[in-house]
């Protein structure tokens, strides 16, 4: 069968299907799976017959929307709290992964803007950071502890406000994808920005490995999941601007309720970086090199493996075992 004549055969089938899924519009669990089945079946067949073809995407987004959907109506309230994280979570992010990709993108873009900003003027970081932050960040980088802020405060004190702020941070950049997208890369700018001018005052000052072994301990797991957020930010506001077959409005009550649960999803990424600020940057100057490398290598191998590797593997389990139990 041609390709044109495959999608035309199908293409009522599959659009019917995915109002439905968004209307939660099915008699019950069996006929959803069934469905599900069938959507499984066009899929596989249009991998065999059409390998290039842009059907395979649509048709993988709505077997993850649907596979997603079949998890929600199991029965199994105590583990639904494990299936957030180990099943709709990672294909959430399978199906919006692009725009993880360009929050990625756009984070690296304004880091290397504030580093280039902060090398070419001299009063840059001052702008940024305040006159106190980098009067105090040169005695102590001559008193020969560049991170030694991250000493202030007690333990518990620095892990609840710190933790706290970030979490504002992130829920900021989530809300105001509201509107269009463009609230999200204000905060993304704002954050990164700062990041970018931050380090590179530390590399002119001859301390970058210091900085690194300090900031990023925790930074690994904060940053990354800042970016997320503000990933979730810009579903939101896609969803606004671009309502494909839906109205807008219905739209953007998908594209928040997806937003959310990515946003969720990033808390205990959060809070780990948070307990990492406040009771183990504080001792990175005198931890052993090989610790501090091993803490940042396996925070940042943790999030980077559950955002960017995982999701592709819950995808490809689910196209290769399409029928899961229904209740």
């Amino acid at each position: 069968m041609r390709e044109v004549s495959f999608i035309k055969q199908n293409k009522e089938k599959w659009l019917a299907f995915e109002k439905a899924i968004f209307n939660n519009d099915f008699k019950d669990a069996d006929e959803l799976a069934s469905q599900y089945i069938q959507v499984i079946n066009d899929l596989a067949y249009a991998q065999t017959y059409y390998p290039k073809s842009k059907v395979i995407v649509y048709l993988n987004q709505l077997a993850a929307k649907a596979f997603q959907k079949i998890y929600k109506t199991k029965r199994e309230d105590t583990n639904r709290l494990i299936s957030f994280w180990k099943t709709e979570v990672p294909l959430i992010c399978y199906q919006y992964r692009k725009f993880i990709y360009v929050a990625f993108i756009i984070f690296f873009s304004f880091v290397f803007i504030g580093a280039i900003s902060a090398a070419n003027d001299g009063e840059f970081v001052r702008s940024i950071l305040g006159d106190n932050y980098v009067d105090m960040s040169i005695e102590n980088i001559e008193a020969g502890d560049p991170v030694a802020v991250y000493k202030s405060g007690s333990n518990w004190g620095s892990f609840i406000g710190i933790t706290i702020n970030n979490l504002k941070v992130g829920i900021i950049a989530f809300i105001l994808g509201v509107f269009g997208g463009i609230g999200t890369l204000y905060i993304l700018f704002k954050n990164c920005i700062m990041l970018g001018s931050f380090q590179y005052f530390f590399y002119e000052k001859g301390v970058f490995w210091e900085s690194v072994r300090g900031i990023w301990i925790h930074g690994a797991m904060e940053i990354f999941a800042i970016v997320i957020e503000a990933a979730a930010g810009l579903i939101l506001g896609a969803s606004i601007l671009f309502p494909a077959t839906f109205s807008r409005m219905t739209s953007f009550k998908q594209g928040a309720k997806t937003g959310v649960k990515i946003l969720i999803s990033t808390f205990p990424f959060t809070l780990s970086a948070g307990f990492l600020e406040g009771f183990i940057t504080r001792y990175s100057n005198i931890m052993p090199h090989w610790l501090s490398v091993s803490i940042i290598i396996i925070t940042l191998s943790i999030i980077t493996y559950y955002y960017l590797i995982y999701p592709f593997i819950v995808q490809k389990k689910i196209t290769q075992n399409p029928a899961p139990e229904t209740p």
